[in-house]
């Protein structure tokens, strides 16, 4: 099943997730192994089969593993579909151009120069999203231009650079502070030495940031992220670009080395992988990657230690955790919740977020997300929690914001969340006191009753039967809404302008801060302005700057 493109449906999903019928886009986790994938700018396309009622659809087809809609990456090729030399070197110069304009190498000798300039010489441009060296002023001298960048912003470049939102693509929500501190704190008291951070740029800040002001701080870092402007900050030792989706190197063997020795340093003792995906990810093509990183880990592993397991802390809404658990069987949920609001932030300000239980609880906020962001602004609980592979027992959270042991399931729990004697288990998921079904011989969430048609607990104004897959006026399966014939041509017409002004109406909102590809030396092809379409063209393909 497709994974949600945003919360709302990611909610929705919850309760429908795993029955039998369902219909939409699937991932085929196992395809020819002797067939290479198409690539698209983002590296290895994933084939995916459509599926109608729970019946596969003939014909599958190759698509981008990191775009969600066609608008951000157009790549479209059916599995049995053959090309022509000319239309593979089309693809081929296409794939080159979306690349970024400078190489890792280039990148690094610019950072380099870049700190040797004097304060008043060190210049940032909003507008392209990249460090100027003086030769670099005339070309943008009318855009918006911060100067005196200082070591310190240079440290933490989740703060300069605009983040990216686009939830069907991008979904860069950065974690906030407070959630990176406890973060930094626990994998301390864990005793881990390296952290691999895989799509939580903030994270990896705030770990060399105290271990470039704390002496006794020995952890070192190592960023993955698919958002390539953060290589004009970082030397190559502390960034790779990277798409978690389909296990990319964007820059090749080297980096996938600089990997490779991270994970196998000290013959892989005291690493750790922490991991914030965007919420509209797919799960299967996620934990194949996550498998993938664990086997590199592996290598250097001898035979007596061939039973121990990567730790891992991946960050993700806890309504997957039956997904997650399908491929990691060893992973747990963590209680860990927050202070009235998220606590992680988003990914620029990175999509690391929080929850509100009653209580003020620790929890996973986002700067950047109107929902789940810390504080009065923030609109909803967040529903991010941290699944584990290391013992719970062993993770210790604060009694003084609302935790506590609970010795039957040796683990820490929030107050509300209590011990279900006929499940033996603290059963909630949300942080509410959840309620025991009888009938399903199991706690479910408060607000649901059981229904004597479905014979199982859910919403009270639920829809029997499971979901629909076909038309919403009639209930027929062979046609959606739009065409449904109980539905007048005038009232079609009304209903058809009316979501397409809505669709409008979000597009300019969107377009106020998109970020476009553009022509020139701009270290990540972006500019922030309002997007200008010019007529008898196509849509140019935005290269996606995360998915954290």
């Amino acid at each position: 099943m497709a994974a949600p493109s945003h919360q709302g449906e990611a909610v929705e999903a919850e309760g429908s997730a795993g029955r039998r019928g369902s219909s939409g886009v699937e991932v085929v986790l196992s395809p020819d192994p002797t067939v290479p994938a198409p690539l698209c700018p983002h590296g290895p396309t994933l084939l995916f089969v459509k599926v109608n009622q729970g019946i596969e659809e003939t014909r599958r087809f190759y698509a981008c593993s990191a775009c969600r809609d066609r608008k951000d990456c157009s790549f479209f090729q059916w599995e049995d579909e053959k090309l022509s030399e000319a239309r593979l070197a089309a693809r081929e110069a296409h794939n080159r151009r979306c690349q970024p304009p400078l190489t890792r190498m280039q990148c690094v000798e610019r950072y380099l120069k870049f700190i040797e300039l004097r304060l008043s010489q060190r210049k940032f441009c909003q507008r392209c999203q990249q460090l100027l060296l003086p030769e670099d002023w005339a070309e943008h001298r009318e855009h918006q231009v911060l100067g005196d960048i200082s070591v310190t912003q240079l440290k933490r470049p989740s703060h300069l650079l605009y983040p990216l939102e686009n939830k069907k693509t991008n979904a860069q929500y950065l974690f906030a502070d407070r959630s990176c501190q406890f973060l930094v704190d626990l994998l301390s008291t864990l005793g881990f030495r390296r952290v691999l951070c895989v799509g939580t740029p903030r994270l990896h800040e705030l770990i060399r940031l105290k271990a470039s002001d704390d002496k006794e701080s020995n952890i070192k870092s190592l960023l993955l992220d698919i958002d390539f402007r953060y290589s004009q900050f970082y030397m190559e030792d502390s960034f790779c670009h990277y798409n978690m989706f389909n296990h990319h190197f964007f820059d090749g063997k080297a980096a996938l080395e600089k990997c490779r020795a991270f994970l196998q340093e000290d013959e892989g003792k005291g690493v750790i992988m922490v991991t914030d995906p965007p919420f509209g990810g797919l799960v299967e093509p996620l934990a194949v990657t996550f498998k993938k990183l664990i086997a590199l880990w592996k290598e250097g592993q001898s035979q007596d230690d061939s039973r121990k397991e990567l730790p891992i802390f991946w960050i993700f809404p806890y309504f997957f955790e039956s997904r997650i658990r399908q491929f990691f069987p060893s992973f747990c949920m963590l209680d860990y919740q927050g202070p009235k609001g998220p606590q992680w932030t988003s990914a620029s300000t990175s999509r690391e977020g929080e929850f509100h239980c009653g209580q003020e609880l620790k929890m996973v906020d986002y700067d950047n997300h109107v929902l789940y962001k810390h504080g009065k602004t923030g609109r909803k609980q967040s529903p991010v929690r941290i699944f584990t592979n290391i013992p719970p027992n062993k993770i210790i959270l604060p009694t003084e914001e609302g935790y506590r042991f609970c010795p039957l399931c040796q683990r820490y729990v929030s107050l509300e969340n209590q011990h279900c004697e006929h499940c033996d288990s603290c059963t909630s998921k949300d942080g509410r006191k959840w309620n025991h079904c009888f009938l399903c011989k199991k706690c479910v969430k408060p607000s649901w009753i059981h229904c004597t048609v479905c014979s199982y607990c859910a919403a009270p104004h639920h829809s029997c039967g499971g979901p629909k897959d076909g038309c919403f006026v009639c209930g027929e399966l062979d046609h959606k809404r739009t065409t449904c014939p109980n539905i007048s041509s005038s009232q079609r017409a009304n209903n058809t302008l009316f979501f397409r002004a809505v669709r409008k109406q979000k597009q300019r909102k969107s377009n106020k801060m998109e970020l476009e590809t553009t022509k020139g030396q701009s270290m990540n092809h972006t500019s922030v302005r309002r997007k200008k379409k010019e007529k008898g063209k196509s849509p140019s393909i935005s290269l996606l700057l995360n998915v954290q």
